[in-house]
């Protein structure tokens, strides 16, 4: 059998000079792979970044760490309890949900998330899996690629139908800066817009409307909530229910706003048309995990976030984030500190 070599890990880096912060990214691979810089950071003090951690090396890594920063790395209490010094915490990402926030602020440590980073690139993206389920351009190209067209009789083919996206109903659950930037999208491609704001229908102005309402009403549903224990399986079998037959599924949020059996069985129902996902409830998924296999499912791995432009604003917010931190006035708390 042959063994393939791991992938090569983002250098590890540290800045020499007299006492300064210690600063510690704990997973920083996937925020820059080496196209950008992290001298944002290594001004504020002595950087070191670690591609990825392992959990038997979180308690070494935070050891004497004033700051860390994660992305996907979980910091519960014990993981906190073995950073004596540390000041605070700064996520690289929107969501926060793999530290115990509250297990912070019983020490007194802000956590701070960066928000507004990537509206513009996830929005881009929610559109791209969209188009692919409407336009599925990815699929006929490969075929053309086949020769499918080159062996036909006519000058254009299609397989399967295709859809145009103007006069339909896009439901937005969810609308902040990402869901608003997603409705103006789809008024721009000449949909029609329902929106749910979290407490109920205020706050969306003539597009507020309640979730049932929404699921009715709309051919297009996407998702753009954060995950809590009220919005965790959000769409399931009950509320696939409630949605038009053959309508599609977006989500862009988190993968466990949505219960993946009950979508994998609508797909192979036709109950729904198709589902477009950038995020599923494990990353990366098991092989057994049935939207892989469900028909008119198309699945990228989780990169919506993921553009240059976006990468490099959150690596400079999470900069602006820190410095806060090390003055004594953190910004963009979300742990009630």
């Amino acid at each position: 059998m042959t063994t393939l070599p791991a992938p090569a890990a983002a250098p590890e880096t540290a800045r020499e000079g007299a006492r300064r912060p210690q600063l510690v990214v704990l997973d920083g691979h996937t925020t820059n792979p080496g196209d950008l810089s992290w001298e944002p950071l290594e001004r504020l003090g002595q950087l070191t970044v670690h591609a990825r951690t392992p959990p038997e090396l979180v308690a070494e890594r935070l050891a004497s760490a004033e700051l860390v920063f994660t992305n996907k790395t979980p910091l519960g209490a014990a993981e906190l309890a073995a950073a004596p010094v540390l000041r605070g915490i700064g996520m690289l990402s929107t969501g926060h949900d793999v530290v115990d926030g509250a297990a912070a602020a019983a020490r007194g440590l802000p956590l701070c998330n960066v928000p507004e980073y990537g509206t513009a690139s996830v929005a881009q993206a929610v559109f791209a899996l969209l188009l692919e389920l409407t336009n599925r351009t990815g699929h006929h190209a490969e075929l053309v690629r086949q020769g499918r067209w080159s062996a036909g009789p006519d000058f254009c083919f299609w397989d399967g139908s295709l859809t145009e996206l103007a006069g339909r109903t896009l439901g937005v659950v969810g609308l902040g800066r990402i869901g608003t930037a997603v409705a103006a999208i789809a008024r721009a491609f000449g949909m029609e817009v329902l929106g749910h704001r979290r407490g109920g229908a205020s706050g969306g102005g003539e597009i507020g409307v309640d979730l049932p309402t929404l699921l009715a009403g709309s051919d297009v549903v996407s998702l753009h909530c954060p995950l809590t224990p009220d919005t965790r399986g959000l769409i399931d079998a009950g509320r696939m229910a409630l949605m038009k037959p053959g309508a599609l599924l977006i989500n862009t949020g988190r993968g466990p706003l949505v219960n993946e059996a009950d979508l994998a069985a609508a797909l192979h129902s036709g109950r729904l048309g198709g589902a477009g996902l950038d995020v599923l409830s494990l990353e990366p998924p098991a092989p057994a995990n049935p939207l892989l296999s469900a028909p008119n499912c198309v699945i990228t791995p989780h990169i919506a976030w993921a553009t240059r432009a976006a990468r490099e604003r959150l690596i400079a917010a999470v900069a602006a984030n820190a410095e806060a931190m090390l003055a004594g006035v953190p910004r963009h708390v979300v742990n009630g500190l």
